[in-house]
């Protein structure tokens, strides 16, 4: 499996990998709060991205993940890129900067801004995300997420199930994605146009695309669930671990840097610093 691809898990020896993956689940969410905080301005909402994004990079080239392949695998964002600028756009504002007309009708900075400091947030979250699963393997995501729901046991919500779910998300979206690949290249050799042609045409071919694709996950899926019989697994019963996760000082040490970065994150957005303002000033 590549690492480059969402989903995937790259077997290196980096320090992210050898992080306990409760670590990683509670670093993660650490950083995802400063990706979605809001900030004085646009200025700095978008200065910030740019210092999460580098951050995120270095993270990414610590971790042996291809960033070429993570911005192949952006690609279907700019059909949402296109809707969002759209939406945005023609949402009708009271007050605002006007940006350019069409027709009579105004189109504003800000809706362009918003649209595009959601699409950065997008991408830095999939970034994160391509991360954790990057450099963590499924079980012991899926012990990871089940210690997290430990508590919710005493309620009766199944924990260990809800886990194992999530994790078999993560681990088949590289193998559907191989198979979204597969079955374009077998469709274009019997003469099926994904690229060119009107609209109406190229809708027909997608669907050509998609039956299949369902075909395949449902028997993957039946594949799945006879190995996981036969192999007598029950989510009810007293499992135990071959290899025992245990809390390091380095998984503390790299947890209490991500909530550093987390509470500067906080400390910028609710006391509206605006660095720009600051360095203006200084200038006068």
């Amino acid at each position: 499996m590549n690492g480059g691809v969402i989903g995937a898990y790259s077997p290196y020896d980096s320090f992210l990998h050898r992080m306990d993956p409760r670590a990683k689940i509670a670093a993660l969410i650490a950083l995802m709060v400063a990706v979605f905080l809001g900030y004085a301005n646009y200025s700095m909402s978008f200065l910030c991205a740019g210092l999460c994004f580098v951050f995120f990079a270095l993270l990414l080239s610590v971790s042996h993940t291809s960033f070429l392949r993570l911005l192949s695998s952006m690609k279907s964002l700019w059909f949402m890129a296109i809707v969002l600028l759209l939406v945005y756009c023609l949402i009708p504002r009271s007050v605002g900067t006007v940006a350019f007309l069409i027709g009579e009708y105004p189109i504003y900075w800000e809706s362009i801004l918003d649209a595009l400091r959601i699409l950065v947030r997008l991408f830095l979250m999939i970034e994160l995300t391509m991360l954790l699963t990057a450099t963590t393997k499924p079980l012991d995501l899926t012990f990871g997420l089940e210690w997290y729901m430990t508590p919710l046991r005493y309620v009766g919500f199944p924990s260990h199930e809800v886990a194992m779910v999530i994790s078999l998300a993560l681990r088949f979206i590289p193998t559907i994605l191989e198979d979204v690949e597969r079955i374009m290249r077998a469709q274009e050799s019997r003469g099926v146009d994904f690229r060119h042609g009107s609209l109406r045409n190229r809708i027909r071919a997608y669907i050509s695309l998609i039956i299949p694709l369902f075909v395949s996950s449902f028997l993957r899926s039946n594949e799945l669930s006879d190995a996981m019989t036969v192999r007598a697994y029950d989510p009810q019963g007293k499992r135990t671990r071959y290899r025992v996760l245990t809390f390091r000082f380095a998984d503390a040490a790299e947890l209490l840097f991500c909530l550093l970065f987390m509470g500067g994150a906080i400390a910028i957005s609710v006391t509206g610093f605006d660095l720009f303002a600051l360095f203006g000033m200084a200038v006068l």
